[in-house]
């Protein structure tokens, strides 16, 4: 299984997740020709060279009218009564750490930001002049022209959809902190182009290097504070922190803001699951730089590689019940199963005083286990719920057109570990048994 691990040590910004996955392409120039030919208006990419801590890698800085990133600030929003203002003052907090200029890649609120990231970047009205009667000299867009401009890019449908899919889950995060709808959130028109121009690249590199899997590490979100005339907001600030629910993050000692929203908002779009680094044969690896240094490499890396057949830790989730009918628990079954348990069985077992009984055994991704927990209290009479965490390895599967002496048949081809099984599909079997007037067991005979 052709699996990418993305280690996010150093959080994540769109920029750096572009620039790590171009280490991997095959025909990175090629690429980056096609990059520079989507029509993404007014924006320039470079791709150079970076060093960090010793370690070389990539930086691909992205240009709005010849601005680069790291001299406007962009997505910083901004939500004073409808409007979400991306400023134009210089954070120097850019991820070279992060290539992750606040001008790049921040959707955050005004209350979120000020940071200060070893410097004191008391980011205030006065300093800005930036009043709220709106004498802005800089232009906003609302979601439906984001929209509207990723849809008009010369790229695939696919390539579109997940960059839509990506910059909406940033949209609502905003509208979320700022009391708004989504339609009343505006971003500043550079900051809108530098976020739109990281996503675009991250989803066409996923579609041109097709992994069979996207895993990543927890995320680390920095520590601090971030600064503001209304007051101080800890890291990660809210948009981001809204964006990465449900996602294992962590702090640190690192003073300063390590992951974007945009960054958040692309690893929670594309990544299956947060674990630690699986077993696999690594073949790619690939670093990513931001623009700010630490004591750590500001980077992020990641591994391309064969993964063996496994597919990480997953629940085992498991109650007893002597109180059920069958009818009762085949629908509790199903319930499990339609909401994406990835197997549900029964054990008969004798319980307290020698009743008989039923053991339900649900396996489930770690994703869905709070879910999983929910149904089986909601569709059981079970008081309680044994959990284990454990390995599962598999057999990759795909499926095959096999020409047969009854026409064409699916054969299901699981393979690995030195063994490669075959399987007819029931369901094709089974209509060529009707059509043919015989028992499935001629027909398998036959094939």
């Amino acid at each position: 299984m052709k699996t990418l691990y993305i280690e996010c040590n150093m959080g994540a910004a769109g920029d750096m997740l572009m620039s790590v996955l171009s280490e991997l392409h095959p025909d990175v120039e090629g690429f980056m020709t096609r990059l520079s030919q989507i029509g993404i208006p007014d924006v320039t990419f470079e791709r150079r060279q970076a060093v960090k801590c010793g370690i070389v890698g990539t930086h691909i800085e992205v240009r709005v009218n010849g601005i680069s990133e790291g001299e406007e600030v962009h997505e910083h929003s901004h939500s004073h009564e409808e409007h979400v203002h991306h400023h134009e003052e210089e954070h120097t907090h850019s991820h070279e750490g992060h290539a992750h200029h606040h001008e790049e890649e921040h959707a955050h609120s005004h209350e979120e930001h000020v940071h200060h990231h070893e410097e004191e970047h008391a980011h205030s009205h006065e300093e800005h002049d930036h009043h709220h009667e709106h004498h802005h000299t800089h232009s906003h867009r609302s979601m439906a022209e984001i929209a509207h401009i990723i849809s008009q890019i010369q790229v695939s449908d696919s390539v579109k959809e997940h960059a839509a899919a990506v910059y909406r889950l940033i949209a609502e995060a905003e509208s979320q902190v700022h009391g708004r709808e989504v339609s009343e959130i505006h971003f500043h028109e550079v900051g809108t182009m530098d976020a739109i121009a990281d996503i675009v690249g991250v989803c066409m590199l996923i579609e041109e290097l097709h992994p069979d899997r996207i895993l990543a590490s927890p995320v680390h979100v920095g520590s601090g504070q971030v600064r503001c005339a209304h007051g101080i907001l800890p890291v990660p600030a809210p948009a981001t922190a809204l964006i990465l629910k449900d996602v294992p993050i962590y702090g640190g000692q690192i003073q300063g803001e390590l992951c974007t929203p945009t960054g958040a908002a692309l690893l929670k779009h594309f990544v299956t699951e947060f674990v630690p680094m699986p077993a696999m044969q690594v073949k790619q690896i690939g670093y990513g730089m931001g623009n700010k240094d630490f004591e750590m490499a500001n980077c992020v890396r990641v591994l391309m590689g064969e993964q063996q057949n496994t597919e990480g830790e997953i629940c085992e989730l498991s109650c007893n019940m002597d109180d059920m009918t069958g009818e009762e628990i085949a629908y509790a079954m199903n319930m499990l199963l339609e909401h994406g348990a990835r197997e549900v069985f029964t054990t008969a077992v004798g319980m307290k005083k020698n009743r008989p009984g039923i053991l339900l055994t649900c396996l489930c991704d770690t994703a869905k286990r709070q879910e999983m927990l929910e149904l089986i209290f909601k569709h059981t009479t079970t008081i309680g719920i044994r959990e284990k965490k454990i390995q599962r390895y598999i057999l990759d599967r795909r499926i095959e057109e096999t020409q047969t002496p009854y026409g064409i048949v699916h054969t299901k081809v699981s393979e690995g570990y030195g063994t490669v099984r075959r399987k007819p599909e029931y369901e094709d079997l089974a209509k060529i048994a009707a059509q043919q007037d015989k028992s499935l067991m001629e027909i398998k005979k036959n094939l």
